[in-house]
């Protein structure tokens, strides 16, 4: 290779690898470690110690199965939904002005709830051509007797986080248990988290009225 042809090929190289280095050439591999997202705060955190003590002593009897990991398993988003009659609805909540749903007594106000998304897709599966809703079928999706959700119905939709609200799992000595005595009772409690027909249920402490979304179902 003469002289010249040898300088314009070094000149072609410098080039090539002056333009690698301006684009920063090999790129070194990143190290750094992923930052993990922030831990989801327990729902048991918003509760006094009433009910810590009794969600530990539920806890220990579903163990390994807690209530963190059934809120985590079975109501990702922390939004539950509930369904009243409108008579119900009128005479415990409108008529008393309560300030929270459920049954109380002298210690707090206790509220059976289940995911808003189970809810919402049992009442839309249970619509009518008329515009109302079909019992049997809203029922039958939920796990519970049709009689339960007859006539015009209220639903009621609380996100547990974002109004902090006391979560746990129910227990048979909360206020309105009734226990199954048989296989095939329905509307009736089992401990686990799930009601007798297989959905997914918490105990809810202190529902406030006031931050719950009502809808009117026909």
């Amino acid at each position: 290779m003469n002289f010249i042809s040898r300088a314009l090929v070094l000149g072609s190289l410098s080039t090539v690898v002056g333009c690698a280095s301006m684009k920063g050439g090999t790129k070194s591999p990143d190290t750094t470690e992923p930052t993990p997202p922030p831990a989801t705060a327990s729902l048991v955190d918003n509760c006094d110690d009433t009910q810590k003590g009794v969600s530990k002593e539920a806890d220990a009897l579903a163990s390994p199965y807690g209530i963190d990991q059934h809120v985590d398993k079975n109501f990702p988003d922390r939004k539950v939904s509930w369904l009243m009659t409108d008579g119900a609805y009128q005479k415990f909540v409108v008529q008393t002005g309560a300030k929270n749903f459920g049954r109380c007594n002298d210690v707090a106000c206790y509220l059976f709830a289940a995911p808003s998304a189970s809810i919402q897709g049992a009442v839309e599966k249970s619509k009518t051509a008329d515009g109302k809703h079909d019992p049997a079928v809203l029922g039958q999706a939920l796990g519970l007797p049709a009689k339960n959700f007859e006539g015009p119905l209220r639903m009621m939709t609380l996100d547990l986080a974002a109004q902090k609200v006391c979560t746990r799992l129910p227990v048979d000595a909360d206020p309105g248990v009734w226990k199954c005595t048989t296989p095939e009772d329905k509307d009736c409690f089992k401990f686990g988290g799930y009601t007798s027909g297989g959905a997914p249920e918490v105990m809810v402490i202190n529902a406030p009225v006031v931050d719950t979304q009502v809808v009117e179902i026909p």
